[in-house]
């Protein structure tokens, strides 16, 4: 359950722990997701609030567009199976982009 509806801004670099790049920030956002292969880490119950105890790797399992934020990436967090989206970035890898595209 979510416990509150304010959005922290975190915009740090990371080492992804999917398949070891390091992440840059994003710039303009929060960077949530590694653009490279597009794992993302369950660590949040809010945007930014670092809250969350699974800490499990989110695979991305498939795409939605929205009308106001682009393209949604869909998780499954591969430790306790709870599904979340986040936003796609500028820089993520487009053909990885279209491939989830494909599974919907």
């Amino acid at each position: 359950m979510l416990q509150s509806k304010k959005f922290k801004v975190i915009d740090e670099e990371f080492i992804c722990e999917n398949c070891g790049k390091k992440v840059p920030v994003l710039g303009y956002s929060c960077r949530d997701h590694c653009p490279y292969c597009l794992f993302s880490k369950h660590v949040d119950k809010n945007p930014g609030d670092r809250s969350q105890d699974c800490k499990g790797l989110l695979e991305p399992i498939g795409l939605e567009m929205n009308s106001k934020k682009g393209y949604v990436i869909i998780y499954k967090c591969k430790k306790c199976g709870e599904i979340r989206k986040n936003k796609s970035a500028n820089d993520d890898n487009i053909d990885l982009i279209i491939k989830l595209s494909a599974k919907h």
